[in-house]
């Protein structure tokens, strides 16, 4: 592949932000500008993401050692890795991609605002006080039943933080639903008009499909959780078998929700992928319409692969039908590797720390993916099933695609929030680290677990014990990295170098405003580029080059941008 250095146009690095970001007031009060709301919830899921990972090394050290060392019991065990767990799904990640969506889409379809901006402001407050009450669970015994919670554990043999629990996730899932009608209705009604729907960024492709899987899948765990709760304090028997109960009723509702959360947690950072790829390779995008379609077919396809967390569970007969689906699903997600191989491929590269994030992701899906495909195998998911095998592949899905996502997200789209750029030596240092934490923290568990180390527990046989501390060891290194950028997070939203409207001479229309962008957005209706991402053309060379003269010199007298997608610069003023 050739490599070239893109330059990053007429920043003006001596100059503040035009409009500068919302200050710590504003973001802790009440808002409905989208923008203000999109921080509300980054900053929140990185504090989450913080306990949560805190969580997490206290797990890796309790395993340096294949007996119990530093945590008192079995059970102060599980409930710390049910918050693990809990946090980081429905805390961290979940709410991130609420960022994700609610800063960029209404920019990128040239929206003043998303369309009901109260019931946004709404769905993020109901977020903090769900975490609260989720925590609040360890004055009266923190829920210890994991973060699919179960039954009987989660309903005979748990302490009151269960309840606790449920109730935490009920506020989530009436946030995720608010926010997901806002999304649908924004992207279908709030375009330009001279944006079609196959002009649209792969972006809000990705964010209308997981909207749709929100709508559709998150009643269910509502439902579910009702039952248990029900059953905790009602005295009902849902799942007691016992009493006349079904206990896999349970497993069936709750996985037909949390298989398709899966792709809300990936789905929109695969949209972003598509962004990153594109533009810091100088490319056009490969495929922009099976992309589009995958999400579509992943949306739709996703309802019917839940069976095969049951392997083990289900009637034989029940088996089939679910590993054959189980096997369909990695046709679109295939098809969106090849299509993003297809756009780097020859490309101009520029290694950002956007563009090495999003490089990332693509290699530690493609290894995730390919254990879910043996996964979808019946005899190999009965052998590994509940063992450290699935941790690893859950792990490399959740993490390696996710959390590699969204790191290159706020790299990327960062300028555009802050007005100003991330230290790149910084990034490339924190992209390193991840890099290698992550995989040799995750990788030798698929090793641990076809040698039969069961997960969800503390003591384990004493010849996994090497494996364990390679693993402990990288996840400390991984915890290491989060702090350089969390460091260069805070450095730059205040002392980064100023990154002008377009610093990376992107196509899509939240980079024809300023950064950040003022409160309505644009200052006239933006005329989006007739291709998002038709680089290499001079329609687009004409169209990055009048955003420049627009915005970069406004001490010169700015040019209006050009009326029609076509317009040389010199007619700009036209």
């Amino acid at each position: 592949m050739a490599t070239i250095s893109v330059p990053l146009g007429q920043a003006q690095q001596d100059k503040t932000p035009e409009h500068p970001m919302p200050g710590l007031k504003e973001l802790l009060s009440w808002s409905v500008d989208h923008k203000v709301i999109g921080l509300q919830y980054a900053i929140t899921a990185l504090i989450f993401f913080i306990i949560g990972g805190w969580a997490a090394m206290l797990i890796r050290w309790e395993l340096l050692t294949p007996s119990l060392d530093y945590i008192a019991n079995g059970t102060e065990y599980n409930r710390l890795f049910t918050m693990h767990g809990t946090i980081m799904i429905f805390l961290f990640i979940i709410p991130m991609i609420g960022a994700l969506g609610n800063y960029v889409v209404p920019l990128q379809i040239g929206a003043n605002d998303m369309a009901f901006p109260w019931l946004n402001a709404f769905a993020f407050w109901l977020i903090p006080p769900a975490g609260i009450m989720l925590i609040m669970g360890y004055f009266v015994g923190q829920a210890e039943a994991g973060w699919t919670s179960y039954p009987p554990l989660s309903t005979l043999f748990s302490s009151d933080g269960q309840t606790l629990w449920a109730m935490s996730l009920h506020l989530l899932g009436i946030s995720s639903i608010v926010g997901a009608i806002n999304f649908i209705v924004t992207i279908l009604n709030m375009r330009q008009k001279e944006m079609s729907i196959w002009q649209m960024p792969l972006l809000c492709w990705a964010v209308l499909a997981t909207a749709l899987i929100i709508i559709m899948a998150t009643p269910f765990l509502a439902g579910a959780l009702t039952l248990l709760l029900l059953d905790r304090v009602a005295g009902t028997a849902f799942f007691d078998a016992g009493r006349g109960g079904d206990v896999l009723l349970w497993q069936n509702v709750f996985w037909f929700y949390s298989h398709p959360a899966v792709y809300i947690m990936v789905l929109p950072l695969m949209g972003a992928l598509s962004e990153i790829l594109s533009v810091h390779s100088r490319k056009p995008i490969f495929g922009y319409r099976m992309i589009a379609m995958s999400s579509m077919a992943i949306a739709l396809i996703g309802f019917t692969v839940w069976g095969h967390h049951m392997f083990t569970s289900l009637q034989p007969e029940l088996r089939i039908p679910f590993m054959i689906t189980t096997v369909i699903i990695a046709v679109p997600t295939g098809i969106k590797i090849f299509s993003w191989l297809g756009t780097i491929w020859d490309g101009k590269i520029r290694y950002t720390s956007a563009m090495l994030f999003g490089l990332g992701f693509l290699s530690m899906f493609v290894i995730g993916g390919i254990s879910g495909v043996m996964l979808a195998a019946i005899p190999f998911d009965t052998h590994v099933h509940d063992t450290y095998f699935v941790v690893a592949h859950f792990h490399f899905v959740l993490y390696g695609g996710t959390v590699f996502g969204i790191y290159g997200s706020l790299y990327h789209w960062f300028p555009k929030m802050t007005g100003r750029m991330m230290n790149e030596t910084w990034g490339r240092a924190h992209f390193v680290l991840t890099y290698i934490g992550f995989f040799f923290t995750f990788f030798p568990m698929h090793m641990a677990g076809m040698l039969g180390m069961p997960r969800r527990v503390a003591v384990y046989a004493p010849e996994l014990q090497t494996l364990n501390q390679v693993s402990s060891i990288a996840a400390f290194v991984l915890g290491t990295s989060t702090f350089i950028f969390l460091f260069n997070f805070a450095w730059s939203a205040f002392k980064g170098k100023v990154g002008g409207a377009n610093p990376w001479r992107a196509l899509t229309l939240e980079w024809a405003t300023t950064s950040p962008p003022p409160p309505y957005n644009f200052e006239e209706p933006p005329i989006p580029f007739e291709d998002p991402y038709g680089y290499g053309t001079e329609a687009s060379t004409a169209y990055l080059d009048a955003i420049d003269a627009h915005f970069g010199l406004p001490e010169d007298g700015a040019p209006a941008l050009p009326r029609s997608p076509h317009t040389a610069p010199q007619g700009a003023g036209d």
